[in-house]
């Protein structure tokens, strides 16, 4: 069977933004599924399906990414294939575009698994990623919200995720039909961070996760929280531990950030044998998914 698997993030959407984060994951998922469905690999599936969210300013990733303390834009990326246990990941990252193609490239061609700021980027130059204006990524939204907390005194990552402050991190799990279990994450991180703020997502086992023996996720939420329960590790563990459940595996987990870091956010899971499960305690949690079995896509926010 082959699976695939897309989020747009974990929070208390508006009503008025629901139809955006609907048609974001949709379009998402159709890209990952073609790729899949004509014979491409889950790797294919997952950068290209993630490069379209990043694209798309309805999410807090590449174009549209929250702005930090300082009025820039730093961003965070992990992908990880779970048969050859490669990974790649970026981290307070400048100037790219598709944060996902350079993690992807470190992963192919790099000796390393994370790269940061200029690093990540000089060796994106090398291989033929090159460096975006400011401008491309930068939305009016962004630039207003934060002109506003400007105006507060503290404005924690915490506080992020509270009432309808947005947390768009985008993410995908793909199996492809070789059995290749795949998960990618990528993010720009919360509004207002400290500069050099890294979250869960280009750590890997915190925020992207994949055993192609045992299955992949991909988490989203409070960054600071996730990295303390390595969520995305947790719950592949909680999978090799109960047989392989997918939906119990995810909703201990979620119930394991809450209790253990008072954490909020979700988390998008397939097992080895391409079962999908959602589980997230936020109000809202754009997602996607469609497998094989199925005759058409699940897409709910």
């Amino acid at each position: 069977m082959i699976s695939f698997i897309v989020h747009g993030g974990a929070w208390d959407i508006p009503d008025d933004l629901v139809e955006a984060h609907r048609n974001g994951v949709r379009k998402a998922l159709a890209i990952g599924w073609k790729i899949l469905s004509e014979g491409g690999s889950a790797v294919d599936a997952v950068e290209k399906a993630v490069n379209y969210m990043e694209d798309d300013p309805t999410f807090d990733a590449g174009r549209g990414s929250f702005v930090n303390a300082v009025g820039e834009i730093e961003l965070d990326a992990s992908i990880m294939n779970g048969t050859t246990f490669r990974a790649g990941a970026i981290a307070a990252v400048q100037n790219i575009r598709y944060p996902i193609s350079l993690a992807r490239i470190i992963m192919d061609k790099s000796e390393h698994i994370l790269l940061a700021g200029m690093g990540a980027v000089r060796f994106g130059r090398e291989h033929g990623i090159l460096q975006c204006k400011n401008d491309e990524l930068l939305v009016g939204r962004e630039l207003e919200r934060w002109r506003q907390l400007q105006s507060k005194q503290k404005f924690s990552t915490k506080d992020a995720f509270r009432k309808k402050t947005p947390h768009d991190t985008v993410g995908a799990v793909a199996l492809d039909k070789n059995g290749v279990v795949v998960s990618g994450t990528s993010t720009g991180g919360t509004p207002n961070k400290y500069p050099g703020r890294v979250g869960d997502s280009p750590l890997i086992g915190c925020g992207t996760y994949a055993d192609s023996s045992i299955g992949g996720a991909s988490c989203t939420g409070w960054g600071e929280a996730i990295i303390k329960v390595v969520l995305a590790k947790t719950v592949i563990d909680m999978l090799e531990h109960n047989g392989g459940d997918a939906v119990i595996g995810a909703q201990q987990s979620i119930q394991r950030l809450e209790k253990k870091a008072e954490g909020f956010g979700g988390v998008i899971v397939l097992n080895n044998k391409g079962i999908p499960a959602i589980a997230y305690n936020t109000p809202r949690m754009a997602r996607a998914y469609r497998t094989s079995e199925m005759n058409s896509d699940d897409v709910e926010v």
